[in-house]
């Protein structure tokens, strides 16, 4: 079965979680259209995309701060998404030494005093050095700027999880 044959419900269900705990990216991409792009992972992520992008500040907001910290207290407890545990591992942040961990924290609470959001990376295939010299770059931003970056970096994750699902 194609995934534009898909009821709604089973769509919503396939690829809700694809935006981080925002079902409603999902919700608002079925009801744009399916069309015959949306049977690859490049194709229903451009869809799924410009429904995020369509949605209003305060619903990005929420898509944003639906994101964990980066090596923040949710993993250390084991409360993160399938998808998240698995990306956060893939950049070694699961195998931290006490001084990074500590790191890690710190500049979490500073970007969230600074911008009242988390940091957010799409960190699969990333090192911890260049997520550290992110975050330390990406500090000196203004928000306006960290809140559009904090968009495309959820659209990256978005597409290595659909790449995931669905062929190229």
């Amino acid at each position: 079965m194609s995934i534009r044959d898909l009821p709604r419900a089973a769509f919503v269900d396939r690829f809700g979680g694809v935006f981080e705990h925002s079902p409603w990216v999902a919700q608002a991409a079925f009801d744009a259209g399916l069309d015959d792009g949306c049977d690859t992972a490049s194709g229903l992520h451009a869809l799924m995309a410009r429904a995020m992008m369509a949605g209003g500040d305060d619903q990005k907001l929420a898509l944003i701060m639906a994101h964990p910290d980066l090596a923040g207290r949710l993993a250390r407890a084991g409360r993160l998404t399938a998808e998240s545990t698995k990306e956060q591992a893939s950049a070694g942040l699961d195998q931290l030494t006490d001084e990074e961990r500590a790191r890690f924290t710190e500049l979490n609470d500073a970007y969230k005093a600074r911008f009242g959001f988390p940091f957010i990376m799409a960190v699969k295939g990333r090192s911890k050095g260049e997520i550290m010299d992110a975050f330390e770059r990406r500090i000196a931003h203004d928000r306006d700027q960290e809140f559009a970056t904090a968009l495309t970096e959820i659209s990256r994750i978005a597409l290595l999880r659909l790449g995931d699902m669905l062929p190229g």
